[in-house]
């Protein structure tokens, strides 16, 4: 028996969301790539997730955002990798001081 792979994905978004977005910043995500299943996750399995941004910009067209690409890799608890992604969130810039 193992884990539906969007179940896992389901569960990082929850962990991405909560503990790595800022809710005041966060304003849209135009969506994700490269999304990997690498291993079964199964029964008993305790997962954590990394997270490396890859690259912040300003956004083009919209000058009070940035763009931020965030690698995500989730592992079990032997750290062995199960899923990979990369996230694109656009996020508030802060204004000039």
């Amino acid at each position: 028996m193992i884990a539906s792979g969007w179940h896992t994905a389901a569960l990082m978004m929850r962990v991405f969301a909560t503990y790595f977005l800022n809710d005041a910043a966060s304003r849209a995500s135009p969506g994700v790539d490269e999304l990997r299943w690498i291993r079964p996750v199964r029964p008993g399995d305790v997962l954590s997730a990394r997270f490396e941004v890859l690259e912040a910009r300003l956004s083009r067209s919209k000058p009070d955002r940035g763009i931020v690409r965030t690698r995500i890799t989730t592992m079990n608890d032997r750290h062995e990798p199960v899923m990979t992604l990369i996230a694109m969130n656009m996020l508030r810039v802060r204004p000039d001081v």
